[in-house]
């Protein structure tokens, strides 16, 4: 049973039936839509399809809509050609709407040449161009050219050292948002988090809208928000550690530790954490992953990361099916080669050895436990457990199908949503049906934990 989940972004390349049938078949068990990228009632197609296979298979899968949030960009050029920019020289960002050249360009936010300070940097084009700030205007920035070598239309940009006063949902976003909940995603990412209010505002936004549980991952892309990272943790729901934005704005070599750091504050506070980018990126085009990919996804696995992402090798590549096996299996192997004490995961900084999710996990280790039961009416205590990180897996057993999503998520969580099994306490038909094999398991309903033996 492959404890590591895998989250695959849906695009041109897998968004038919019998392609996403066959990619949930192999191990997909969430789904992440990006409405970046088309309109809201192209992503509810989508979100139909993936409940009515979901359904179809009898096997949970979790819906998780991405949204944009303000992403910036320079204006459009005067005409579609690259101008050269030169280490030193001087380039203008202003107000001014008319089509820019090589001296200057517009800037379309205002809240963003409100924010920006005098030594701040700008990055464009994924970090290529940077540009230092010499001085702040109303109505422009005077910049110099500190690295790149040409600029063109509408790209976009990184503010590494500036706290942007801007509405985390932009006008897109709250349109987008909207019509995603009419749908009923089980997740929400948001993007370009710089702070615990920003999750906030957002929570307010679907709960005026709807009843409905819906979670929220805080997608981790600036350096305020690795800063931030316990304040931004407690108040989301899980965590997306988004590798490409964050290693344009931090140095690249500090990104591996910055992870790190994440996936023990989120093991810390009992939140969910996704690994993401380039994970495969390779095999967009390639059969094969390269040996550095491979053990990028591993290492994700001894992390004991929730769940690795696919991003564009699923959304726009050759063969999505053939990545997604690939996945599979180097996870499969990664989980099951115990390299760690297994003791060792259960140690979390300023847990107490009497917390009561930590007890579950050390009592199913010491009897040799072959599975944890938990009893969900919702994901608060499967998500503890799972959060101690025992190497035994967690079957929880659900009557709302959005807590069996939401659990989709999780690390050696495996929901059943099934209302019969949930109301009858039945643990050996929980098991019985992922082929567990009969022995000892520890039994979580509510407030009450038990040990039972079957024979």
């Amino acid at each position: 049973m492959r404890f590591t989940k895998m989250t695959a972004s849906i695009g041109p390349s897998c968004e038919d039936k019998k392609t996403l049938t066959e990619m949930i078949k192999s191990g997909v068990n969430v789904c992440r839509l990006n409405f970046s990228h088309d309109t809201g009632d192209v992503q509810g197609a989508k979100i139909d399809l993936i409940r009515k296979i979901s359904y179809e298979l009898n096997t949970p899968v979790a819906i998780m809509i991405d949204i944009q949030g303000p992403k910036h960009r320079i204006g459009d050029f005067e005409t579609e050609k690259h101008y050269p920019l030169k280490i030193g020289q001087k380039f203008t960002l202003d107000s001014d709407s008319t089509p820019g050249n090589e001296h200057r360009v517009h800037l379309p936010d205002m809240d963003v040449m409100h924010s920006l300070s005098v030594g701040d940097r700008i990055l464009l084009n994924d970090g290529k161009i940077e540009l230092h700030v010499d001085g702040v205007f109303d109505d422009k920035i005077e910049t110099t050219v500190v690295r790149g070598n040409e600029i063109w239309s509408r790209r976009g940009f990184n503010l590494p050292d500036t706290d942007v006063d801007t509405d985390i949902l932009t006008a897109k976003d709250k349109s987008d948002l909207e019509y995603a909940i009419t749908k009923n995603p089980d997740f929400v990412a948001l993007s370009f988090v710089q702070r615990g209010e920003d999750i906030a505002n957002v929570r307010d936004f679907i709960n005026e809208r709807t009843s409905k549980p819906i979670k929220i991952i805080a997608k981790i892309e600036r350096p305020n928000a690795v800063d931030r990272i316990v304040d931004i943790a407690t108040a989301a729901d899980g965590i997306m550690i988004a590798r490409g934005d964050l290693a344009v704005e931090v140095p690249f070599e500090t990104v591996p530790a910055i992870s790190r750091k994440i996936i023990r504050v989120c093991r810390k506070l009992n939140r969910p954490v996704i690994m993401a980018t380039q994970m495969l990126s390779s095999m967009v085009h390639s059969e094969f992953p390269t040996r550095a990919e491979i053990s990028d996804v591993a290492n994700a696995a001894y992390l004991r990361t929730d769940s690795t992402m696919t991003s564009e090798e699923t959304t726009i590549g050759d063969n999505p099916l053939n990545v997604i096996q690939t996945m599979d299996k180097i996870l499969s192997f990664a989980d099951t080669d115990a390299i760690e004490n297994p003791f060792d995961w259960l140690r979390v900084d300023n847990v107490p050895e009497n917390d009561w999710s930590r007890s579950v996990s050390s009592m199913a280790h010491l009897n040799n436990a072959v599975a944890i039961v938990v009893f969900a009416r919702d994901t608060d205590i499967a998500t503890q457990i799972a959060c101690r990180r025992p190497d035994i897996p967690i079957v929880a057993v659900c009557s709302d199908e959005m807590v069996a999503n939401q659990l989709c998520l999780l690390r050696g969580v495996f929901p059943i949503c099934n209302s019969a099994l949930f109301g009858q306490r039945d643990a050996f038909g929980a098991i019985h049906q992922f082929g567990i094999g009969i022995g000892k398991l520890v039994i979580v309903d509510e407030d009450k934990i038990s040990l039972r033996t079957l024979d």
